[in-house]
């Protein structure tokens, strides 16, 4: 089952064309990861990064961009979590709009202790809550 994070494309995601400029793309991969961490794994940003001093970076992202996403649709950003490592994870992500694809994306984001900005396993807690979202193969 895909966690499911939806935003309208806004005015700041988008060019003098009026489709999404492609970083902005990032950025809401970005918020959906954040939103997904703290749905699935049970825990937010803020206590993770800045009282636990845990972050998540991405390691990997890859991207195919199907169709251009316009201002003011409704994108629908569906996250499955494909494989889950000692310190890593992969997650694969589906743009839509009404169904219809606008990109798909791969990432891997690695669990990093903050303090040595090296990676360290799941904490147990947050391991526990992920595996059992992980999609069959």
């Amino acid at each position: 089952m895909p966690f499911v994070f939806r935003t309208p494309i806004r005015f700041a995601h988008v060019d003098a064309a009026g489709i999404v400029f492609y970083p902005r793309y990032f950025e809401m991969l970005n918020a959906a990861f954040e939103d997904w961490v703290a749905d699935v794994a049970g825990v937010d940003f803020a206590t993770l990064h800045l009282g636990r001093r845990i972050g998540t970076p991405m390691v990997t992202v890859e991207a195919t961009f199907e169709q251009p996403g316009r201002l003011g649709e409704m994108l629908d950003i569906a996250l499955v979590l494909t494989r889950l490592g000692k310190s890593s994870l992969t997650i694969e992500a589906r743009f839509t709009v009404d169904g219809a694809p606008r990109l798909r994306a791969g990432l891997t984001s690695v669990c990093m202790d903050l303090e040595t900005a090296r990676a360290m396993p799941w904490p147990e807690e947050m391991r526990a809550r992920m595996e059992p979202m992980v999609a069959p193969d």
